[in-house]
């Protein structure tokens, strides 16, 4: 993957040895992952790629996709990461369901940690879980209330995957009755309510 290669141009000699190494160790004995996550920074550093992403980040999700793990097992490991991680290694986690989904056959075992990170207030963690990975498996309920987490919390909904292709009726009936209550309160509205209902193809509320 692209970003492989840029991890590898961007580590230093020690971080690429370091994290050839630790591939190999999680791929032998998918409980090393647990010592090997947390070090992610310290032995790859604090940079950020090109991208935007962090070289640690980038780390830890190649070390998920170390994991010789598949399906509801592997939702099982990397729930423990997640429940256990700071912020960045929550933030790896969730932003590495979608390619454990692509590459590892993830499946529906990744949403409890999306659930989860969905019911904080932690706009960080919110913009991560509402990733390409929530668009793919999320059901439409679901997803139609991550949209509103976002609106209500601040996060962009230019950041929620999917939005164009899964806005309907309903989540802009939703949108509209937010926009109401906030009017009636005497509160702005944001502007993220009329994105959505302009992708939902309701031009008024």
């Amino acid at each position: 993957m692209p970003s492989d290669r840029l991890l590898d141009e961007a580590l230093d000699a020690a971080g690429r040895v370091w994290l050839a190494e630790a591939e190999a160790r999680c791929a032998a004995d998918p409980d090393a992952v647990a010592r090997l996550f947390p070090a992610a920074r310290r032995a790859c550093g604090r940079g950020t790629l090109p991208t935007g992403r962090p070289m640690a980040e980038a780390a830890r999700i190649r070390l998920l996709l170390a994991l010789p793990l598949r399906g509801a097992e592997l939702g099982r490991a990397v729930f423990d990461l997640y429940r256990h991680g700071d912020t960045a290694e929550r933030l790896a986690v969730l932003r590495g369901l979608d390619p454990l989904d692509r590459h590892r056959a993830l499946g529906e075992a990744g949403l409890p940690i999306v659930r989860d990170a969905l019911r904080t207030n932690d706009t960080r963690l919110i913009e991560a879980a509402a990733g390409p990975y929530a668009a793919a498996r999320l059901d439409d309920d679901a997803y139609r209330q991550a949209v509103l987490k976002c609106v209500f919390v601040g996060v962009p909904v230019a950041s929620v995957a999917g939005l164009a292709d899964r806005a309907d009726g309903e989540l802009a009936r939703m949108a509209a009755d937010h926009a109401r209550e906030r009017r009636a309160a005497g509160r702005d509205v944001p502007p993220d309510v009329e994105r959505i209902l302009r992708l939902a193809g309701e031009r008024e509320f």
